[in-house]
């Protein structure tokens, strides 16, 4: 285990990062398969749900710490991100490296392709010891932290119900959870009642197993959640450039994307996890909350890697959010 740096003491956001990544994007003008592209220009950063959500916590002001897992081959970057944006480093280390996912940035149309590995592979021992670390972790904090945010994909060997047994651990000893995840994590996480769940449109119908083509459809959808046992008391559903909508057991807002410059589109849902978290922490209604974490999303689209601008301007970009009763 890596000493604990000095930061966040007392940490108001815990997030849980099991698979963490280094993110390489690499830009290139007019990606042409199959053949050799000259790129523009490369940056690595430290990525991952998880880190990329406690990242923009930081940026935007909220004392946050991260437990989960790295690997002691390539740390350095991770540990650089903690002390400088003053993150508490409670991360189990492990050997060998961390993942290393690329991304590639088409200039010309705007997209962005990615190919992200799985992690590394766990076997039942090291899983068991891994969410026992995670727990115990989460045991020390209790009192303190207010939310966990559970979020991205599990690696290779850790069961699937690692995310159900984290949140009844977390809201046990008081916290709050918040789920972004996708598939059977998904499934299993939700029986435990985590407070908010936010999917994209596509985990959402993969979910459901039937089509989500509508905004109807996913209104409805969201709502089903919303009245299952234990249910969360909110679901969002991020939909890209359609914009996110935002349900709880008595409304339904859609809130549409502002206008920005886009340098890339990865990390978005993580900076509107981190979003939801900061304006829950603020006790923010559900429409102030669809418009702050749609502002954390779009100054987000600004910026390359897990970052974002300075408060006040996320703040401004906030009252550029339009959101709007649906359903």
């Amino acid at each position: 285990m890596n000493p604990l740096n000095p930061f966040a003491a007392s940490p108001q956001v815990v997030t849980v990062a099991l698979n963490p990544a280094l993110d390489q994007t690499i830009e290139v003008a007019g990606i042409k398969l199959g053949e050799v592209n000259r790129a523009l220009r490369m940056q690595v950063d430290v990525g991952g749900k998880a880190v990329n959500v406690a990242s923009c916590l930081s940026d935007f002001g909220v004392s946050t710490a991260v437990t989960g897992q790295i690997g002691r081959d390539n740390a350095a970057l991770f540990e650089e991100l903690f002390q400088r944006k003053k993150i508490a480093n409670h991360c189990h280390y492990l050997d060998g490296l961390t993942r290393i996912n690329s991304k590639l940035v088409d200039t010309v149309s705007g997209d962005t392709t990615d190919l992200n590995m799985p992690g590394p592979e766990l076997t039942p021992d090291s899983a068991r010891d891994l969410l026992e670390q995670v727990l115990r972790r989460l045991d020390q904090l209790a009192g303190q932290v207010q939310w966990v945010v559970l979020s991205g994909s599990l690696p290779p060997g850790m069961p699937a119900d690692a995310y159900a047994a984290i949140t009844r651990k977390a809201q046990a000893a008081g916290g709050s959870v918040v789920l972004d995840t996708s598939g059977a994590p998904l499934r299993a996480a939700l029986a435990a009642g985590p407070k908010i769940v936010k999917p994209n449109r596509h985990e959402l119908a993969e979910l459901v197993g039937r089509p989500l083509d509508t905004l109807e459809a996913l209104i409805a959808t969201g709502r089903e959640l919303l009245v299952a046992s234990p249910g969360p008391d909110w679901v969002v559903v991020s939909m890209g450039g359609d914009g996110a909508l935002f349900l709880d057991r008595e409304q339904a807002l859609r809130a549409l994307p502002a206008r920005v410059n886009v340098s890339s589109t990865v990390g978005a849902g993580d900076a509107m996890v981190a979003g939801l978290v900061a304006a829950r922490l603020e006790g923010l209604n559900l429409a102030d909350t669809a418009r702050l974490a749609t502002a954390f999303a779009a100054a987000k689209l600004t910026r390359l890697g897990p970052h974002l601008p300075r408060p006040a301007e996320v703040r401004a970009l906030a009252q550029q959010i339009s959101v709007s009763p649906v359903g």
